[in-house]
């Protein structure tokens, strides 16, 4: 059985404007006289330009490469891929929206944990999607997903798409590859994984070239919001066999990447060492912040992620200290599901770490 939208596996749609980069790769020349996009090329944009700098004002005026070749090919190098395994598209949450809106028609079953991500929800829902939400499983020094439970459910109900963030937000957890294709191979046959792994960077575990591959009937999502620093330009990227990624760009906004976004990353992805220092810099914050809140008695998740969580005593409580906090000018998440309402997720900033930052929170665990 079809795991796309029947209509994506017949000739077309194909894209009407693949762009100036495109058909200059294709003529092997460059094409220096752009008279057909109606672009403002011409736009003087001083005020840009004094602001932010001339390259910055060039890159705004053209419209970027649609298929993200610089950035694809980078990623591709890095992670020995084929260029046909990476979509690039304008961040995360981007590619949850059009994945969902590739595989699932409306009123198709998905599937996912009971509070995870909420923008997966969110889009499902506005996909018109039926969504099933499978509980944590918790214990001691434990909050994660129940993957045994998701694909239970994801098999009953025949679902067409499971969502699984791993690491974990807002656990911090995180399952094992053993774990992850344990997970795939139980899945109906017609269903896809969406496995969200923003947070891959901050895993402690060494990188092996498994952790990179195309899964079968599985789209991983990654992002250059954490690790890399540029949540503001949106742009992320998806791993998934050349097949999938091909009836993926049938449907994506060729044009939803901006030029200076994709300047950027390349420009990061350039600098892999930069980025390194400040993933090993954020799992030392990371630590430290840990260390600090269970000193002070505080139930503190294992994380493999940006930030930390902690675990109260009752929703309540987590409320009332979130609510304080941000009285106080210090913004913590609190998820919106009910069942994970007592907890309390701390991103590993140094400001995090400032003495009297989580003052609130302090004198309630030493109370």
């Amino acid at each position: 059985m079809a795991r796309f939208t029947d209509h994506l596996y017949r000739d077309g749609p194909d894209n009407p404007f693949p762009g100036i980069k495109a058909l200059e790769r294709r003529l092997d020349r460059e094409i220096p006289h752009r008279l057909g996009s109606n672009e403002g090329l011409d736009m003087p944009h001083h005020a840009l330009s004094e602001r932010f700098g001339a390259e910055l004002a060039e890159l705004a005026r053209g419209y970027g490469d649609a298929e993200a070749l610089g950035v694809r090919s980078r990623l591709a190098n890095q992670y020995r891929l084929p260029v046909e395994s990476l979509l690039v598209d304008a961040g995360a949450d981007s590619l949850i929206a059009l994945v969902l809106r590739a595989t699932c028609p409306p009123g198709s079953r998905v599937v996912a944990s009971a509070g995870t991500y909420p923008t997966f929800g969110y889009f499902a829902a506005g996909q018109g999607c039926r969504i099933s939400e499978v509980p944590y499983r918790e214990a001691s020094g434990y909050l994660a997903p129940d993957l045994e439970a998701l694909a239970r459910v994801a098999q009953a109900q025949d679902a067409r798409l499971v969502y699984l963030a791993n690491p974990d937000n807002p656990s911090g957890h995180l399952h094992d590859d053993t774990a992850i294709d344990a997970l795939r191979e139980t899945l109906p046959k017609n269903c896809t994984l969406l496995l969200d792994e923003a947070y891959h960077d901050f895993r402690d575990s060494a990188w092996t070239p498994a952790q990179n591959r195309p899964l079968s009937a599985t789209v991983r999502l990654r992002t250059f919001s954490k690790a890399q620093g540029l949540a503001g330009l949106r742009i992320g990227y998806a791993i998934a066999e050349p097949e999938d990624i091909a009836l993926l760009n049938k449907v994506r906004i060729h044009y939803a990447v901006s030029s200076i976004a994709q300047k950027a990353a390349e420009i990061v992805l350039d600098d892999s060492r930069e980025v390194e220092t400040h993933i090993q810099a954020v799992i030392a914050r990371r630590e430290r912040l840990a260390r600090w809140l269970e000193a002070l008695g505080g139930d503190v998740l294992p994380s493999h992620t940006n930030f930390v969580a902690l675990r109260l005593p009752s929703a309540a409580l987590a409320e009332r200290l979130h609510g304080e906090l941000l009285a106080a000018g210090s913004l913590v998440h609190r998820p919106p599901q009910p069942a994970l309402g007592h907890v309390l997720r701390i991103t590993a900033l140094e400001d995090a770490l400032q003495p009297g930052r989580l003052a609130a929170l302090e004198r309630a665990l030493r109370a």
